[in-house]
């Protein structure tokens, strides 16, 4: 089974389409409103586990202030602002569709930001802090933003965001880090290394594709009465992506060096989907199913492109100089 759930993890491009077809499959030809019970546990299983491997202690490092502040401006001064507009833009009848494209904006970071910027050579330090300051404002800043740059267009539930956001991500991060420290304590950090760290993403994983697959299958008869909605959520996503990746690899050129750039550019590119879909599923309720469907066109994109891009780093801030320093090990993978 761990093989089974490592290979799913490892190939979201395939298995996301998958399970969103599964999905819609299953909504179409029976009555899915009894999948409503799984969200909170499908939510749980899927921010759990990957609360385990975040390191905090790499918060507490000095040294890259520079770097992380220009992350954060780019996440919540500029990439949010470029969703609301997309928004705005291609979904002017459709507020919950821009509600979930501005929602996938404002949470950045997520496992993938550490696993990427490795797999590019890059600040793998600075990324696990970027991941934790990420995932903690982006949390905090999500229904402030979400009432202050949409709250005319829908009603949003800020106490029951908030409410949420205290469920599905802090409660799970507090469990997260005792649960890392007592694996560490009892078997060790290299038994955890070994036989722990790659099972926690794969758990997560199933989380994912659970909730994907409940969220089509609620929203299965109104997406297959109309499919072409499909396509043209995708639009503004790539649009969104593209920009977001030209304006961290412009500023990394300009400010960093190779190493920083790297962790800027999948510091800000990559989002937290996991916990913008749980938002979406557990907060908004039936509505949420919207929201939802594109979040989880989002994944397909945020992994394509994740992936090209390590391909084209040496092309746009040059070869690493030192192997040491920015490899990445895949035994000290975080969480995707």
């Amino acid at each position: 089974m761990w093989n089974i759930l490592i290979k799913m993890q490892k190939n979201l491009t395939y298995t996301i389409p998958l399970f969103l077809i599964m999905g819609l499959v299953a909504g179409s030809i029976t009555d899915p409103s009894g999948l409503k019970i799984l969200i909170i546990p499908m939510t749980f299983l899927m921010v759990y586990p990957m609360m385990v491997n975040i390191d905090f202690k790499k918060f507490l490092e000095k040294g890259d202030f520079k770097l992380q502040a220009a992350t954060q401006l780019i996440n919540f001064g500029i990439i949010p602002f470029i969703a609301l507009l997309l928004g705005i833009i291609f979904f002017p009848d459709n507020p919950m569709a821009a509600f979930g494209l501005l929602l996938a904006s404002l949470l950045p970071t997520s496992g993938m930001t550490i696993s990427w910027t490795g797999f590019a050579k890059g600040n793998v330090n600075s990324a696990v802090k970027m991941t934790i300051i990420g995932l903690v404002a982006g949390s905090l800043l999500t229904p402030v933003y979400a009432k202050w740059l949409m709250g005319a267009v829908i009603d949003i539930p800020v106490k029951a965001v908030f409410s949420q956001i205290l469920l599905i991500v802090f409660l799970p991060m507090i469990m997260g880090y005792l649960t890392r420290k007592a694996i560490i304590k009892y078997y060790g950090i290299a038994v955890y290394q070994k036989d722990f760290k790659e099972k926690f993403p794969a758990l997560s994983t199933a989380g994912v594709l659970g909730i994907v697959f409940v969220a089509m299958a609620l929203k299965a008869k109104n997406i297959l009465s109309e499919p072409e909605n499909l396509f043209y959520m995708f639009i503004p996503l790539l649009i969104l992506y593209i920009l977001n990746f030209v304006i961290s690899t412009i500023a990394g050129r300009l400010f960093f060096k190779r190493g920083d750039a790297i962790a800027l550019v999948y510091g800000t590119v990559m989002r937290n989907l996991s916990i913008a879909l749980a938002i979406a599923m557990v907060a908004f309720g039936t509505k949420g199913s919207e929201i939802a469907l594109i979040i989880a066109i989002a994944y397909i994109v945020q992994v394509q492109a994740g992936a090209w891009y390590v391909k084209l780093t040496d092309r746009f801030f040059g070869k690493a100089e030192v192997e040491g320093a920015g490899k990445f090990n895949e035994k000290n993978e975080s969480a995707a």
